[in-house]
């Protein structure tokens, strides 16, 4: 009986450590699923994927706003119609909200933007600084009508070509504020 009582225990303890292994098994099975779907996650919730062609049109964009915004500031200081002061004052403050829209998205999607203009840019800029007069008034009309015009080629090409919706939505409703600016100065012209 006694052997009886020592095989039950010795088959009570590799039964047990059977169970202990399986146990831990399952446990480690189980920690690793729920990594592997941690990580799933993360990576869904992680800063979206963005093509190619839209990252260089909310470059392009930046750089055209930031642009505007420049050519505002001297106009408001240097114009010497008071409808190129007032332009400019507008410009500025609309395109101040058109930048912050369009950096909000780019931080939406993982971009990093530039925070000073490209050299074609600010060329447009350093050509405006020795100006006074009426020639700076002709020459801003002329460069921000320029400027408006190839944006508003722009974004109705991205409009119509861009997959994701955010970038979408905050096209659509920039390109009435740029074509809002487009006749505005148009009007300066003539």
């Amino acid at each position: 009986m006694r052997t009886w009582n020592l095989l039950a225990v010795e088959h009570s303890r590799l039964d047990f450590m059977k169970l202990i292994c399986n146990l831990i098994s399952a446990k480690w099975g189980l920690t690793l699923v729920g990594a592997g779907c941690l990580i799933a996650t993360a990576q869904a919730n992680g800063a979206p994927t963005v093509s190619t062609a839209d990252k260089d049109f909310i470059e392009a964009a930046i750089q055209a706003g930031m642009t505007e915004v420049r050519l505002g500031e001297m106009a408001n200081l240097k114009g010497n119609r008071d409808e190129v002061r007032e332009f400019g004052h507008l410009i500025v403050r609309e395109g101040a909200t058109f930048n912050d829209d369009l950096k909000a998205l780019a931080q939406q999607k993982g971009l990093t933007l530039p925070e000073s203009l490209e050299a074609k840019h600010q060329a447009v800029v350093d050509q405006m600084t020795d100006l006074t007069g009426s020639r700076f008034d002709d020459a801003f009309i002329a460069a921000v009508t320029k400027e408006l015009i190839d944006l508003a080629k722009e974004f109705r090409a991205e409009s119509a070509s861009t997959k994701d919706a955010d970038i979408k939505s905050v096209v659509d409703k920039s390109i009435l504020l740029v074509n809002e600016h487009l006749k505005r100065i148009t009007a300066m012209k003539q």
